[in-house]
């Protein structure tokens, strides 16, 4: 059925208001991105503060460079005008002199001010970095776990690496550059102020043009800027993942992937840099187009005795300098403009909100003895089903608690809670009776020792890595938490002993030699909560027999929590709790709960069948 006038009429009605609210609201996230851009850029200088005096040391270096390059052609005009016509050789000395005095001093103030801007850049990206630093420790593991490694590592490739541009080159150069243009524009306008007004025209074509290009430069250059993000994080993951990619074959896949994210990268980048070269291409091409008008206009001024021959060459001489640093002082504000909107994401990143902090007012444990409750605990990750459902515990302080039930039940969830790596959404967790939210960061986390079923060990020697868990530890304490982990032995058997490098990750050592390097640097710790996570299970019979060996001897009068879904790991333990649906479904001794035949007992019953299942393969 065809629409009617008034119909049609009010269809472009809504089309025209719906155009409008585009467009408004294209205006306001330009008018915000600007705003964030401006606070990001303050930011950034923030950290130059500290350096004031070398900043004005700098500041005065390059304001004695720019009045000696400023005086040389005012006294070249003066050469011409005056000393030529009088043939006046003692003040032609005396000027060469002067000239020579001041291109000593512009040199030796030159020479400072590069060394000032070199120490001022370091300084500040030094400080910057370690604020960077510190606020990364502050995030803490929730911040790890929502971004990858590779995406950190390219905020400092890229981000952080643009920011020290600014400290090093760009702002330094804008500085002088504009010193440099208001001390000419001075010496320009007292030579010939008709023709200073020819090169108001040049300047109105650039900036009449000029603007599109830097746009398109500034946009496809934001666009270049995440394209690597994705790219360095694409590289990252090729590297580490390069077992698991020769394992599956799938090398071809992930290169095909990896050189897909480089394309994209390089597309825009590619696309940045052609409308960079076009600006800087009509920049000059209108600087040129000046200094034609300027000699036309410099030959009808000498032909009407408007200006000496001194006063043109003078003229000239600045005008060709002054217009170099005025495109120039140009080109870097627009670097600066597209560097600015690559550290927005680092801004960004220095200001999220710290999820887990130390109180303001802290409570001081003198002593820990390692008694934890759990009072009605529940937590959902964002966006997610709730994990923990109403939990409620007490551990007493030296007792050998296990967490067992099904995977998805929330036992990890559990164990980084306890150290504060996350906070409940509702209930309190204690600590000898303190709520855990009410002790320091650093008097918790010292008190709590972690074996993961992944050991981390750094590619540093086996001595740096037990005394990981205690820095300051003598050499004797090393030695005493190795045999106390049956790990002694097998360290002395090594090239260098103590002092041999263990190779990136530990590459070098077995999965239980690993373990026990682990275990021998909590024993250095000497924690008084110690968190078992699968400690054993990727180990084969006789390395789990030698680190559960070593884990009886450690965990004695300690406080302990294990998660296990091999049971048999877990027998001896005080007590066994079955967690299920996020909450404690049985607890108590392995006799009373296999007597019970409740949920541990269908569990028990489901690996002996599983194993059963294995044997009778493995037989046929």
């Amino acid at each position: 059925m065809p629409k009617t006038e008034k119909q049609a009429e009010e269809d472009r009605s809504m089309s025209k208001k719906s155009d409008q609210s585009r467009k408004q609201a294209a205006k306001h996230e330009r008018k915000a991105e600007q705003d964030e851009s401006g606070r990001s850029y303050v930011w950034a200088l923030r950290f130059l503060l500290p350096y004031k005096k070398q900043i004005a040391a700098l500041a005065a270096c390059g304001t004695m460079a720019v009045i000696g390059e400023t005086l040389t052609p005012k006294m070249i005009q003066y050469v011409i005008d005056h000393v030529v016509p009088d043939r006046d050789t003692s003040l032609f000395i005396t000027i060469l002199a002067a000239l020579t005095v001041i291109n000593l001093l512009m040199l030796v103030a030159k020479n400072y001010r590069n060394l000032l801007q070199r120490t001022i850049g370091e300084l500040a990206s030094r400080d910057m970095q370690t604020a960077i630093f510190k606020h990364l420790r502050r995030l803490g593991f929730a911040h790890y776990e929502r971004h990858p490694a590779g995406e950190t590592l390219s905020m400092f490739n890229s981000e952080v690496a643009s920011v020290q541009k600014i400290y090093r080159n760009v702002l330094p150069s804008v500085i002088e550059n504009l010193l440099f243009i208001m001390v000419a524009a001075v010496m320009l306008l007292s030579i010939s102020g008709w023709l200073c007004l020819i090169m108001l025209p040049t300047f109105g074509l650039y900036y009449l043009f000029g603007p599109y290009f830097e746009r398109k430069a500034a946009i496809f250059g934001r666009k270049s800027g995440q394209g690597r993000i994705d790219y360095n994080q694409a590289v990252y993951e090729s590297i580490s993942g390069l077992r698991e990619f020769r394992a599956f074959g799938s090398q071809p896949w992930y290169h095909e992937r990896t050189l897909g994210k480089h394309k994209g990268w390089a597309h825009d980048y590619l696309l940045a840099a052609t409308y960079s070269f076009g600006r800087g291409s009509f920049r000059r091409f209108t600087f040129y187009l000046g200094a034609i008008a300027l000699f036309i206009a410099g030959y009808y001024s000498l032909q009407n005795n408007w200006i000496t021959l001194g006063g043109f060459i003078a003229f000239t001489l600045l005008y060709m300098t002054t217009m170099f640093r005025l495109t120039l002082l140009v080109t870097q504000l627009t670097e600066q403009k597209l560097i600015i909107h690559q550290t927005i994401p680092l801004y960004r990143f220095m200001h999220k909100d710290v999820e887990i902090d130390d109180p303001a007012e802290a409570i001081l444990l003198d002593e820990v003895h390692g008694g934890l409750t759990f009072e009605d605990v529940c937590f959902e990750y964002p966006e997610q089903p709730s994990v923990i459902n109403g939990f409620s515990l007490i551990i007493k302080p030296g007792e050998k608690v296990a967490f067992v039930g099904a995977s998805g039940n929330g036992k990890t969830t559990m164990f980084k809670m306890i150290g504060r790596f996350y906070d409940p959404t509702f209930g309190v967790i204690k600590l000898d009776g303190v709520p855990i939210r009410q002790l320091t960061l650093e008097r918790l986390r010292e008190s709590i020792g972690y074996v993961f079923q992944e050991t981390y060990l750094f590619g540093s020697s086996v001595k740096e890595n037990i005394r990981f868990g205690k820095p300051e530890a003598s050499h004797e304490e090393v030695i005493a938490a190795a045999k106390a982990a049956y790990a002694h032995d097998f360290i002395m058997q090594l090239p260098e002993g103590y002092d041999t490098l263990v190779g990136e990750r530990g590459m070098k050592l077995s999965g239980g030699q690993k373990q026990r390097i682990a275990i021998a640097r909590m024993f250095v710790k000497q924690p008084a909560i110690i968190l078992l996570d699968e400690a054993t299970s990727s180990l084969d019979n006789v390395s789990e027999h030698e680190v559960q060996r070593a884990l009886d001897e450690v965990l004695v009068g300690r406080t302990t929590i294990a998660i296990a879904h091999r049971l048999s790991t877990v027998k001896h333990f005080d007590r066994i709790v079955v967690i299920h649906g996020g909450r404690v479904a049985e607890s108590g001794s392995y006799d009373e709960l296999m007597a019970a035949q409740g949920l541990l007992y269908e569990l028990e019953l489901g690996q002996l069948e599983a194993q059963e299942g294995r044997v009778a393969h493995e037989v046929s």
